[in-house]
């Protein structure tokens, strides 16, 4: 399981605020099929929203233990039935380059300029 400073997890909690949940744990629980699907959106995302339909407040809290374990991820918060979980991305987006303004020059038009 990660460890979150205080720090980390006021800033998370602040982008996690406009975040919608992309994952909902239904009435049969933490399935491996739930938590495969956390990990997949774990890897195109940092910061992850969780909605669980159960009332009972310790299972909700034994179900964000448990993903955290699981999944090496840190908890950031349990709010009523909204659980979020951080793990930085292990392989960053690629940016792709910029293309340059204007029309390219071929190697003849370079060639000529100097």
């Amino acid at each position: 399981m990660l460890n979150l400073s205080v720090s980390q997890r006021l800033e998370l909690k602040g982008r996690a605020h406009a975040l919608k949940p992309v994952v909902i744990i239904g009435n049969a629980g933490l399935t491996p099929a739930v938590l495969d699907e956390i990990e997949r959106s774990l890897k195109s995302h940092d910061l992850l929203k969780i909605r669980v339909m159960n009332d009972d407040r310790e299972l909700r809290e034994s179900m964000l233990q448990e993903i955290c374990e699981v999944l090496k991820a840190g908890p950031v918060q349990h709010i009523g039935k909204m659980l979020v979980v951080y793990r930085p991305l292990q392989t960053p987006i690629a940016k792709t380059p910029k293309r340059p303004k204007g029309k390219q020059l071929t190697k003849k038009q370079l060639a000529s300029r100097n």
